[in-house]
C-alpha cells in the first residue's frame, strides 16, 4: 500500500487541513480534515490497480495545484478551537423562576431545541439528550466533539460541534452530513432548505449546499458571529457590529443595521429578526428592512432570546442569571431569577420556558400567568431534579461503513437508493420508481461507495431540486 500525506496551512487563521491518499491495490482511500483531527473517509473501488493508481494521482494533482504541500502526519499541531467562555453572575431579581423541572448534563450547554415530542440539549462535552417535555430522558447521542448549537430544519435535527462537521441526529447513528472548511471557527449556524449557514470567529458568513460543497462566504462588517438565521427571503447575520442581511443567492448585502455592543444571540418570526446585545438590550429588526421596530431592555448583557409564537412575547436571558419576559412593545412583563447559571439559549413552548445554562442545566419553567405570578409573590413548586435512568439508550456517531446495518432485501416501504460515480465525486440517486432520478440524494458522504445500494425509510424533496433523506439507513447486499 502506498500513501501520500499532504497539508494547507496557512497564517493568521487561515486553512490548516490535510489531505491523505492512500493506495492498496484497487482500492483508493481518502482521508481528510482538520489537521490533528480524525477527519473523514472516503473509499473507492476500481477496475484496475492501473486506474486505481491514475484516480489517486489525479486526486494528489488536484490538491497540489491548491496549494497543498507534502508532509509529515503530527508534526504540525493542530490550531485551538475556540470554546465559548462566558461569565455567569447571580441573579439580580427579587424573585426565582417557578422551574417544573431541571436535568444537568454535566458540562455548559449551548445547544437546544424543542419540538412536538421532544425536548434536545446539547453540551460542551459532546453529549446531546433527548427528554420527554415532562422531564424524563429518553436518549443520549456522543458526538466527538463540544456542541455549538441545535437547530432544526423541518423533520430534520443537527447539531454543530467543534470538531468542524454538522452531525444529523434525525435517526439512531448520528451521521457528519456537512464538513465544513478547515478554516471556519463554528460560533452558529442555521439550516434551511437543507442549505447550510455557518457564522464564524472571523465574523464570516459561510454558506455550503446540500452536497456538502461551498456556495458563498462574506465578510462581516465585525468579528465574533453569534447569530445566524436563514429562510426564504435572506440570511440574517449577527456580529460585533450589527446585524446583516444577505440575499440567500450569493450573498449579496441587502441591509445593515449597526447596533450599541456586539450581537451575542438571535431568534426569527416570520417579519421580524431579534438580537440580544452585549449592551443589555434585546432589538426587533424588521427583515424587510432591517429597521429596528422595538427594544427590550434587560439589566446585563443579552445572552440568549426567545420569543412566543409571532412575537406575541419576548424573552431575554442575561449574564447575571435572570430571565425575563416583555410585551411586544417592550414594556417589562417580569424578570425572575433562574435558580442556576445563566440561560445560553431558549426557546419557550406552550407556556413553558426552556433554558440551557452555563452549568450545564436544561430547565424548564412554567411561564404561564398564574405560576409567573405566584413567583413574583414568593411561591414556587420545588423543581424536580431529573436523573439518567440506570439503563438509556445511547448513540454514538461513527462514519464508518461497518456500522451500518446489512439487508438481504428492501422492506417493503422503503425507497433503495444507489451511489453513483460523477465527475470525479461519488453522488447518490434514488432508483426505486417513483422519483426523479435525476435528482441528487443528500446522503453521509463516509459511506458513499461507488456501486454500493442503500435502502432508507423514506426520501423528501426539497425545494432546491433535491431528495433528503429520513429515518434509518441500511446497505442492500
Amino acid at each position: 500500500m502506498s500513501t501520500t500525506y499532504l497539508e494547507l496551512s496557512q497564517d493568521g487563521g487561515g486553512a490548516h487541513k490535510y489531505y491523505e491518499v492512500s493506495v492498496d491495490g484497487q482500492a483508493v482511500t481518502v482521508r481528510y480534515g482538520r489537521i490533528g483531527a480524525a477527519g473523514q473517509v472516503q473509499t473507492s473501488t476500481f477496475p484496475t490497480a492501473e486506474k486505481a493508481r491514475a484516480a489517486a494521482a489525479k486526486k494528489i494533482g488536484e490538491k497540489v495545484r491548491k496549494g497543498y504541500a507534502p508532509a509529515v502526519r503530527g508534526q504540525r499541531p493542530p490550531r485551538a478551537v475556540t470554546r465559548r467562555q462566558v461569565a455567569s453572575a447571580p441573579s439580580t431579581a427579587r424573585a426565582v423562576a417557578p422551574v417544573l423541572w431541571r436535568f444537568r448534563t454535566g458540562s455548559a450547554a449551548f445547544g437546544i431545541h424543542i419540538d412536538d415530542d421532544r425536548c434536545w440539549v446539547g453540551n460542551q462535552a459532546g453529549d446531546v439528550y433527548t427528554l420527554a417535555h415532562g422531564g424524563e430522558v429518553l436518549a443520549r447521542y456522543r458526538l466527538p466533539d463540544g456542541v455549538k448549537c441545535l437547530v432544526a430544519d423541518d423533520f430534520w435535527i443537527y447539531a454543530g460541534c467543534d470538531d468542524g462537521r454538522v452531525y444529523d441526529l434525525s435517526s439512531k447513528l448520528p451521521f457528519a452530513a456537512y464538513d465544513i472548511a478547515a478554516d471556519v471557527d463554528i460560533f452558529w449556524l442555521d439550516i434551511h432548505e437543507g442549505v447550510l449557514h455557518v457564522a464564524d470567529r472571523a465574523g464570516r458568513l459561510t454558506v455550503i449546499d446540500h452536497e456538502d460543497e461551498h456556495q458563498w462566504s462574506r465578510g462581516g462588517h465585525g468579528e465574533h458571529a453569534w447569530m445566524v438565521r436563514a429562510d426564504d427571503r435572506a440570511v440574517y447575520h449577527g456580529h460585533s457590529r450589527g446585524v446583516t442581511a444577505h440575499a440567500p443567492d450569493g450573498g449579496a448585502e441587502s441591509w445593515h443595521t449597526a447596533t450599541r455592543g456586539g450581537v451575542l444571540f438571535g431568534w426569527q418570526e416570520d417579519d421580524a429578526v431579534y438580537a440580544g446585545t452585549a449592551h443589555r438590550v434585546v432589538h426587533r429588526l424588521s427583515k424587510a428592512t432591517g429597521a429596528i421596530e422595538a427594544t427590550y431592555r434587560c439589566d446585563a448583557p443579552v445572552y440568549s432570546c426567545a420569543t412566543s409564537p409571532g412575537g406575541r412575547f419576548v424573552f431575554a436571558g442575561d449574564s447575571a442569571s435572570s430571565v425575563y419576559c416583555f410585551d411586544r412593545d417592550g414594556t417589562r412583563l417580569w424578570k425572575l431569577g433562574t435558580g442556576g447559571g445563566s440561560a445560553l439559549s431558549m426557546q419557550y413552548r406552550d407556556e413553558r420556558l426552556y433554558l440551557v445554562t452555563t452549568d450545564g442545566s436544561l430547565v424548564c419553567v412554567d411561564a404561564g400567568e398564574a405560576a409567573v405570578t405566584a413567583a413574583e409573590r414568593g411561591s414556587v413548586p420545588v423543581a424536580r431534579d431529573v436523573k439518567l435512568a440506570a439503563t438509556l439508550p445511547t448513540y454514538a456517531a461513527d462514519t464508518a461503513v461497518a456500522s451500518v446495518t446489512t439487508v438481504a432485501s428492501a422492506p417493503a416501504g422503503t425507497v433503495v437508493v444507489e451511489c453513483v460515480q460523477d465527475g470525479g465525486r461519488t453522488r447518490v440517486h434514488v432508483v426505486s420508481e417513483g422519483y426523479d432520478r435525476s435528482w441528487n440524494v443528500q446522503f453521509p458522504r463516509a459511506i458513499r461507495e461507488p456501486g454500493a445500494r442503500y435502502v432508507v425509510d423514506a426520501v423528501h424533496p426539497a425545494s432546491g431540486g433535491f431528495y433528503r433523506v429520513r429515518g434509518d439507513i441500511r446497505r442492500l447486499q
